[in-house]
């Protein structure tokens, strides 16, 4: 739809389509909360991401379950895109899947955590720590990277991995379950209050 209507890499297109911009989140359209983890910008950009999401997902997915996994997907792409809108630079157009996808890597870091007896998921969790440090230091090295996003992303896989967890498994307790999920919406109230203070 993007190329249809000019261009994934037409700003105003992107703009029209839901991209993140400060400015207008401010102005009360905070649906650019959600719609750009859900665009692209360029064949490669989509490509990439598309790949990097059927990778973890065929993993990630049949061991958590399907709504595990859109909630995970959901809710750490929107605190990726928080973490933009309260500390990124204002005026850059942001869109893509990446802020989802930290927060999947950083998923598998809490299953790890939790079941530290499992060898397996203890393995996997040291893989996507490994690859969530890499990436961000590469998006150190790099312009246009949105490292902001990226970092609340992984935030929000933490959190919310450690709140779900394995389904059927009654790890971690409740206590731990529900601190992790007030701590992921207090960050997030945090964020998105930050963001709306408009600088002069």
């Amino acid at each position: 739809m993007e190329t249809l209507i000019g261009g994934s890499q037409n700003i105003s297109v992107l703009i029209k389509m839901g991209a993140k911009t400060n400015a207008l989140i401010q102005d009360g359209q905070w649906w650019r909360l959600i719609t750009p983890m859900f665009l692209h910008i360029g064949i490669f950009h989509i490509f990439m991401n598309g790949f990097t999401l059927l990778y973890v997902g065929q993993v990630l997915e049949p061991m958590i379950g399907h709504w595990r996994f859109f909630i995970i997907y959901l809710l750490s792409g929107i605190m990726g895109n928080l973490a933009s809108f309260a500390f990124g630079a204002g005026n850059v157009v942001s869109a893509g899947a990446s802020t989802s996808l930290f927060g999947m890597f950083a998923a598998f870091l809490a299953l790890a955590l939790i079941y530290r007896e499992n060898r397996f998921l203890t393995e996997l969790g040291k893989s996507f720590l490994g690859l969530i440090v890499i990436n961000l230091i590469m998006d150190l090295t790099m312009t246009g990277i949105d490292i902001w996003g990226h970092v609340g992303g992984a935030v929000g896989g933490l959190l919310l991995g450690y709140a779900l967890g394995l389904p059927g498994i009654k790890r971690p307790q409740m206590i731990f379950r529900i601190l992790a999920v007030v701590l992921a919406v207090v960050i997030s109230y945090y964020m998105y209050t930050k963001g709306m203070v408009v600088y002069g």
